[in-house]
């Protein structure tokens, strides 16, 4: 069956579950490491429960089903009936898995289709407090998507603390529910028994013993008066207060609900009590309170002691701050914030032409004037860049579930530790890092980390540790994924380079370890003997590099043996908007990406030399490959040999070159223009921008230019 996604209820419905399903992700594996956080399983318990409503609401019979057996099953461990452990996460794990399956049908306009009926009946074992191991077919019948509410699901009235003669407050509020529901008298009294253990959770009465505990927790041991009690209209003389119906009234265990009413009369006062306000109380109570049930019933118990009329304790919180009235947020399309962003763009070019004339005419008018337009320009600048950024988490978020579900594979034991999550990024960037991130992690975890046998033996703990961390640095977001285990040999690198065919012995020979270190990003280069479906092709860390490179950014690798490997990412904050240094090639203007930048110095001939047929100069006692930009660049120069001039070094990987350029104009920010088609996936070039002064400047692309141009000249 087809269904609208352009309807309003149905949009925010998916935005909602999109988050909430991002957010059981990672609480769930948290939850694996800390069973005992009730806040926690709370939390877990509510998405489930918020996902099954909405579900619900739209018809959606096959997502309210799983999500309904998922909530039953956090049910039981909220009440402590079942412990969390590795089978246990395995299997909800996998039932997050189907319900990103369905939302994505929902996505595509189609109703959700069922889910793996095998998994669906280890969710049954498990919500009727089972073991997987068990067979499915002998644990008792659950009705599915049309059962009760979940507060009336199969963990029964019986009481958790059933030894101890108590009830919960989640089973107090339980009895509310199913009083306010009013239940026809045949569905009270037929069908299932009437016993007091598993099956009475799907029934509307309670027994004497529980409602005597009741009234013992409300009033206190021995606190309640059934004389006070008003006798109900309309009920025999004797029959009409609660003390008849506890002391066995028409040969029964039960109460009325008139009785029961009469009873809620005494402890709210006439007409106070308010069913709807108990599910909300219990939901702020759950949250105020996580740390037990025990801390609930203590808030609870002098609420119904309060004088008629008089509200819950709940509701006597501290005044909150006033809150603005309406929606605080509007959903956007992502194409209209694109068309805001590329018109400050075009705004920012107006105003480095303007600033560019302002320079020639000398008009203090003027030059206030654009001063201001300036100002406002980069305010406006700023704001559009604020809606596109989007905090780093949305990539962090899914590391917990691959590095846990990667660890059981190979059976090791590693610790996940991620920081700087809301660091903002481009949105663009976001969804582009999130390939090269996970092979990255995913590389730490099968590369990096040994067994928990051989870490022993090499004397660090049996857990290992991979750390994941994001900050901001200027202009520039600086990413690091690092390890603690066996690190890189470089010479085991240099190695199976030459193995592999990549270089020859004596090049390999002359390779520092940092450079030894890259040679993981070569392509077809892996050190693993034997292909998995985890690694081993070659090809995964030579995408990475060129992703990462397409991005503007730098990667470098560090390492140690023994100790364990850095990987380190810069990334410009966003791709829209580039700082740029501004150079004269000729009479051509181009821009360099201000992140490979390192520094300018002068040149001077005396510092030229020559080694191995490659053109150096000294910088700082070290010798810097140097190379003449305008050879490569512009039509009709040959190679020349200039007195003096201005060198750009520029940092591509681990190696630093400099660049002899024929003019400095000076830094610039630029909008980044597409290249035409006929300029399209030219080596050298990614994209193009206009100057202050009306004319096109050609941004480098300097890795691809270095590597295709260096070795020709």
């Amino acid at each position: 069956m087809a269904v609208d996604t352009s309807d309003e209820i149905v949009q925010d419905f998916l935005v909602e579950a999109s988050e909430i399903l991002e957010l059981l992700n990672e609480q769930l594996v948290d939850l694996e490491t800390s069973p005992d956080d009730a806040e926690l399983l709370n939390a877990v318990f509510r998405g489930f429960h918020t996902i099954k409503g909405g579900a619900g609401f739209l018809g959606l019979d096959n997502l309210v089903e799983v999500s309904h057996v998922a909530e039953d099953v956090f049910s039981l461990l909220r009440q402590g009936e079942r412990s969390v452990d590795a089978a246990l996460m395995d299997v909800m794990l996998q039932v997050l898995d189907i319900l990103n399956r369905m939302f994505e049908e929902l996505r595509e306009g189609t109703e959700p289709g069922p889910a793996d009926p095998e998994l669906v009946s280890k969710l049954r074992v498990l919500a009727e407090g089972g073991e997987l191991e068990e067979n499915p077919a002998e644990q008792p019948g659950r009705s599915g998507p049309e059962q009760s509410p979940a507060g009336e699901d199969e963990t029964g009235a019986t009481p958790a603390g059933s030894g101890t003669g108590e009830i919960t407050q989640d089973e107090f509020e339980e009895l509310l529910d199913a009083v306010a529901a009013g239940p026809e008298p045949e569905t009270a009294t037929g069908g299932h028994g009437g016993g007091a253990g598993g099956e009475a959770g799907s029934s509307d009465e309670i027994t004497e013993e529980e409602f005597e505990e009741l009234l013992d927790q409300i009033h206190g041991k021995g606190g309640f008066r059934p004389e006070a009690l008003p006798a109900v209209e309309g009920s025999p003389a004797g029959e009409g207060s609660v003390a008849g119906a506890a002391d066995g009234g028409k040969g029964s265990d039960e109460i009325t609900e008139e009785e029961f009413e009469a009873l809620l009369d005494q402890i709210h006062g006439k007409g106070g009590f308010r069913p709807g306000a108990v599910v909300v109380e219990e939901s702020r109570l759950v949250e105020q309170q996580p740390a037990g049930m025990e801390r609930r019933e203590a808030a609870a118990a002098p609420a119904v002691k309060s004088p008629a009329g008089s509200s819950r304790p709940a509701k006597q919180k501290t005044p909150r701050p006033s809150q603005p009235s309406g929606e605080t947020t509007v959903r956007v399309e992502t194409q209209i914030l694109d068309r805001i962003m590329n018109m400050v763009g075009e705004l920012v070019l107006v105003r480095n032409r303007l600033k560019t004339i302002d320079e020639t005419l000398n008009d203090e008018d003027v030059s206030k004037t654009v001063a201001n337009l300036d100002l406002v320009t980069s305010d406006l600048q700023a704001a559009a860049m604020k809606t596109r950024m989007q905090p780093i988490k949305k990539v962090f978020g899914r590391f917990p579930r691959v590095v846990r579900d990667l660890a059981r594979q190979l059976n090791k034991e590693i610790r996940l530790e991620m920081s700087g999550e809301e660091t903002d990024l481009d949105k663009n960037l976001v969804e582009a890092l999130a390939d090269p991130l996970v092979h990255l992690v995913r590389n730490a975890v099968d590369h990096g980390i040994e067994s928990p046998d051989e870490r022993e033996a090499a004397g660090k703990p049996r857990q290992g540790t991979v750390r994941l961390s994001a900050e901001t640095e200027g202009d520039h977001i600086l990413l690091v994924i690092a390890d603690d285990g066996r690190g890189m040999d470089p010479d085991a690198l240099r190695r199976k380079a030459v193995e592999k065919g990549i270089m020859d012995e004596e090049t390999a020979g002359r390779l520092s370890d940092l450079e030894a270190y890259n040679l993981i990003f070569s392509a077809g280069f892996s050190t693993r003997e034997e292909i998995s479906d985890v690694s081993g092709r070659g090809v995964g860390m030579d995408v990475v590099k060129t992703r990462i490179t397409q991005l503007n950014g730098m990667v470098e690798v560090d390492s140690v043996l023994g100790q364990g490997t850095t990987i380190s990412i810069k990334l410009p904050l966003t791709l829209a908007i580039m700082p740029t240094l501004m150079v004269v090639l000729g009479q051509q203007i181009f821009a360099l990406p201000l992140v490979n930048v390192n520094e300018i110095i002068e040149f001077e001939l005396p510092q030229l030399n020559v080694i191995d047929g490659q053109q150096v100069m000294l910088v700082r006692g070290k010798p810097l490959p140097l190379f003449y930009l305008s050879n490569w660049l512009v039509r009709g120069v040959t190679d020349t040999i200039r007195e003096r001039g201005q060198v750009v070094v520029v940092s591509i990987g681990t190696r630093q070159v400099g660049l002899l350029v024929d003019q400095l104009i000076g830094q610039e920010e630029v909008v980044i223009k597409p290249l035409g088609a006929l300029l399209q996936g030219t080596k050298g070039l990614s994209g193009a921008t206009i100057t202050g002064d009306g004319r096109i400047a050609l941004i480098l692309d300097l890795p691809s230019l270095i590597q295709a141009y260096a070795g020709r000249h």
